[in-house]
């Protein structure tokens, strides 16, 4: 399976190409991954997340399955890498983890058929579409800085160029412990169903990233905790979180709350 890595290694940045995750440089040394900053290999230019695509989630939140997906965005500034910090800003206690599978999109695409969307990915990739609840009375409509909150969108360290998604295990881990375990298969629409009906209303060019929607258990993590998503074939995306070091502006907007509706998103079935 070919695949596609950006680093930072002495100051230069270096685009590579493996297979199976293992890439050598030009003297054919295989590379140290302790030894190099981890980027990601396009710069997306749109960010667009399904709300529900697990049946999981879905049972967790008692929900009902909608006619068909909707949507937020993740701004392109929160995008974050592999083996960076995760901020979770002081005063905040609501940051979720959100294990995920991301389509790269890998050519222009509008308008197109469900049929023919495969050939409009360039690959997958793991992410993590962390969210801060905290703001979720607030922003329940927009998703603005729930989702969007700079570090918030960890994808990476890879894109697998030829990978099936079908009937893969994604799992989420804090501190080495699973705390979402699921299969593709739980997925209520399938990444090519999501680019097609994006695509009716939006252009999405190389590099653009879709965010195909997390399982049952997303839940608050704390600061300190290392998180890591792993995909069956695609590898492993590792986080850690950290407090901000100064707090938000008073004065100004709206500040971070907790109620019941924030409990019952972030908590899930855990919030009694």
């Amino acid at each position: 399976m070919k695949t596609i890595r950006k680093i930072l290694v002495n100051g230069k940045i270096e685009t590579l190409y493996g297979k199976n995750f293992s890439y050598s440089d030009n003297e054919g040394k295989k590379i140290n991954d302790t030894s190099i900053k981890f980027l990601f290999p396009v710069k997306p230019r749109l960010i667009v997340c399904v709300h529900l695509n697990y049946k999981s989630r879905l049972d967790e939140l008692k929900r009902i399955q909608p006619e068909a997906p909707t949507y937020f965005w993740k701004p392109a500034s929160c995008l974050n890498f592999h083996k960076e910090n995760v901020v979770r800003p002081l005063g905040c206690k609501y940051l979720n983890y959100e294990g995920e599978i991301a389509l790269v999109v890998g050519r222009k695409a509008k308008n197109i058929k469900y049929e023919e969307a495969n050939k409009y990915i360039m690959g997958y990739s793991i992410a993590n579409d962390f969210g801060l609840h905290d703001f979720r009375d607030t922003d329940e409509n927009s998703m603005v800085r729930v989702k969007g909150t700079d570090t918030l969108g960890a994808v990476g360290p890879d894109i697998a160029l030829n990978w099936d998604y079908r009937n893969k295990n994604i799992t989420t881990y804090v501190n080495d412990k699973i705390v979402q375990k699921s299969n593709t298969s739980d997925m209520l629409w399938s990444p090519e169903y999501l680019l097609a009906d994006l695509s009716k209303s939006i252009t999405f060019n190389k590099g653009d990233l879709i965010l195909t929607g997390t399982p049952a258990n997303s839940r608050p993590v704390e600061p300190g905790s290392v998180v890591k998503v792993v995909v069956e074939n695609l590898g492993v995306l590792e986080n850690k979180v950290v407090e901000g070091k100064s707090s938000l502006s008073r004065g100004v907007g709206a500040m971070p709350k907790d109620s019941d509706h924030i409990r019952s998103i972030s908590l899930g079935s855990d919030n009694k």
